[in-house]
C-alpha cells in the first residue's frame, strides 16, 4: 500500500533559545497569526506555534543556531491590496521588505522579508 499525501500539516522556522516574545511579536502582532497551544510535552522545548489558516507555522528552538536565508515558506495573503498594507505595517516597523519582480510569476505580487531571527519569508497574493 502506498502512502496518499493529502497536504502540508505544518511547516517549521527555527529561532535561537529564549527568542519567543519576538516571535510573538512578529509573528503574532504584526502578521496577525493566531497563538496555538503547544501540546504539554512539548513546552518545555521553548517555541510557539500559529494557525496559518487550515495549517500551522511553528517556530522551533534550534541550538546552535542558523537562519534559513534561501528555503522559505510562502505564505498567502487574501488580495493584493492587503498584501501591500500588510509590507507597508512591515516596513513601519522596521522590517526590510523586498518585492519581487512582477514578472517572475505573473498574475501575482510577493515580497521577501526577514523575521527577526534572519529566517526568509514570502508572502505572497494573486490576481
Amino acid at each position: 500500500m502506498s502512502a496518499e499525501i493529502v497536504g502540508v500539516d505544518h511547516v517549521q522556522v527555527a529561532a535561537p533559545p529564549g527568542r519567543e516574545t519576538e516571535a510573538r511579536r512578529f509573528y503574532g502582532d504584526l502578521l496577525g497569526l493566531a497563538e496555538l497551544e503547544k501540546p504539554p510535552l512539548l513546552t518545555t522545548r521553548g517555541g510557539v506555534w500559529f494557525r496559518v489558516g487550515a495549517q500551522e507555522l511553528h517556530v522551533g528552538v534550534a541550538e546552535p543556531f542558523a537562519p534559513a536565508t534561501k528555503a522559505h515558506p510562502a505564505l498567502r495573503v487574501s488580495s493584493v491590496e492587503a498584501l501591500e498594507g500588510l509590507a507597508a505595517t512591515l516596513v513601519e516597523h522596521g522590517c526590510a521588505v523586498s518585492w519581487a519582480d512582477p514578472d517572475e510569476i505573473p498574475g501575482s505580487s510577493r515580497f521577501f522579508v526577514p523575521d527577526p531571527f534572519g529566517n526568509r519569508l514570502e508572502l505572497l497574493a494573486r490576481g
